[in-house]
């Protein structure tokens, strides 16, 4: 089977949990929220590629304050639908330091990524560290970080979409879908 027939079983396949107009909202309602929080404070956000480039994409817009914009790059799947060790492609800079950051991020998921990331830039000397992330998978059991703005809860399954990829693909559908394999 070729790759795009593969793509649109996947999809068909697929189960829809959040529809694109969920997803809109949710995005409109924490861009209020970080702006109600960090619009005196001019923050450097981070948004942590690949994943959160939809997410960051769609709400950049809508954060009408002051604040710069960089991005980096860890991982822990790299294409594959369990984690491993944090990857880091881009680490951040020493533009971090003495600043408020606040970092992008699609999912999160048992939190391994999130917590490397805000070690890093709080051992780089940013004065306060704050995470949104369009999804939160509920796990049934503590996480080592949670996000101060989460715009979706999950169910704990494989999901894609908004940013999320399944096998590589489905990134940029505007919905968000569960894996039935």
């Amino acid at each position: 089977m070729d790759q795009t027939a593969r793509a649109w079983q996947i999809l068909e396949a697929a189960e829809l949990i959040h529809s694109a107009a969920a997803v809109d909202a949710a995005i409109e309602r924490v861009a209020a929220e970080i702006a109600a929080k960090l619009k005196d404070q001019y923050p450097l956000v981070l948004s942590v590629m690949g994943g959160a480039v939809v997410f960051t994409g769609r709400i950049l817009p809508m954060l009408n304050f002051p604040l710069d914009f960089d991005y980096i790059h860890a991982s822990r799947y790299a294409g594959a639908i369990s984690g491993g060790p944090v990857d880091w492609k881009v680490e951040p800079k020493g533009n971090v330091s003495g600043r408020v950051v606040l970092v992008l991020d699609d999912i999160l998921d048992i939190g391994d990524t999130m917590l490397a990331i805000r070690q890093r830039i709080l051992e780089l000397g940013a004065e306060a560290f704050y995470s949104a992330v369009l999804t939160d998978k509920k796990k049934g059991r503590t996480k080592p970080i949670y996000a101060d703005f989460v715009g979706l809860s999950l169910p704990d399954r494989y999901v894609f979409g908004c940013g999320m990829d399944a096998h590589g693909i489905w990134r940029n559908l505007p919905a968000i879908y569960a894996l039935n394999e």
